[in-house]
Parts: structure tokens; C-alpha cells; sequence
């Protein structure tokens, strides 16, 4: 296992980002940076420390699969911790055996530091070998779309 780290440095403040990026009052922020790493990338549940969360996306045969996790830790607009702890095949669960192996207690950590109204995004992955250079790619486009959005939206009109 490898702790991977990507970072990216937005114009606007960590709360904007925050709340962008973990589509706290639109979904569909959420669903529009992570598209990156699945066209159809979508979130159940919440966010508050100690849930449950499905991560999920729809594969070329039309059936729903993504990660079960859990929030370990959240605190507003600073840090995230989330424990990825199996996967979900259609509507079943999967958290333990050959399967889940690779993934089971991985963690991501994204930070969120400001400094006079400029965020520095930091996100801390685990990640298998196999995944590395998927996620390397992955997340660049991820954090640059991330970007784009939240500073669009942190324009003056």
C-alpha cells in the first residue's frame, strides 16, 4: 500500500470549497468534480462523523457499484477523514474477503487550509500499486475541475 498526495490551490474561501466539493447544499457540485473518475458519481448519505456512506457510480452494464465507507472524522471546513471499509455490488454490501482486501481500512484525508481568502486543498490517499497511476491522473482532473467550479462561483457578479 501507498499514501498517495494531490494538491491543488483554489481562489476562494475554505468554506466555499469545502461545501462545493462535498456537495453540502447541491449535490450535484459533488457529482460534477468526481465525474472524473465516473460519469455517473453520486454519494448516499451524510456526512457527519461516525455514518456510513456509499460512494457510487454506474459501470458499462448499468449496475451500481462503489465503495461502503465510514466518516471518521469531520470537522467543518478544515479536514475530512474518510475510512473506506468495502464495496457495494448493486445492492449488496461486500466488507470482507478476496474482494474487499485491497481496499479495506484505506483511508482519504483532505485537508482544507486558507490563508487570506485563497484554499489550499491537500488529499491524502491510500492507494494499492495497481491504482496509482489511475489516481495520479484521476484526481489532477478531479481537483482541476474542483477548482474551476468554486471559483466560478466565488466570482462577484
Amino acid at each position: 500500500m501507498k499514501k498517495l498526495q494531490f494538491t491543488k490551490t483554489i481562489k476562494a474561501p475554505a468554506s466555499l470549497v469545502y461545501d462545493t466539493m462535498l456537495g453540502i447544499h447541491r449535490k450535484k457540485d459533488y457529482e460534477e468534480w468526481t465525474a472524473a473518475f465516473n460519469p455517473t458519481s453520486t454519494f448516499k448519505g451524510t456526512w457527519g462523523e461516525g455514518s456510513k456512506m456509499y460512494f457510487t457510480g454506474t459501470d458499462e452494464e448499468g449496475t451500481v457499484g462503489g465503495m461502503v465507507s465510514k466518516i471518521e472524522k469531520n470537522i467543518p471546513n478544515e479536514f475530512i477523514s474518510i475510512k473506506h471499509i468495502g464495496i457495494l455490488k448493486g445492492e449488496k454490501e461486500i466488507t470482507e474477503g478476496p474482494e474487499v482486501a485491497p481496499w479495506a481500512g484505506m483511508l482519504e484525508n483532505y485537508t482544507f487550509q486558507e490563508e487570506e481568502g485563497i484554499t489550499t486543498v491537500i488529499i491524502e490517499t491510500d492507494s494499492d500499486e495497481e491504482y496509482e497511476n489511475y489516481f495520479n491522473e484521476t484526481w489532477e482532473k478531479a481537483l482541476q475541475q474542483l477548482k474551476i467550479m468554486v471559483e466560478k462561483k466565488n466570482r462577484p457578479e
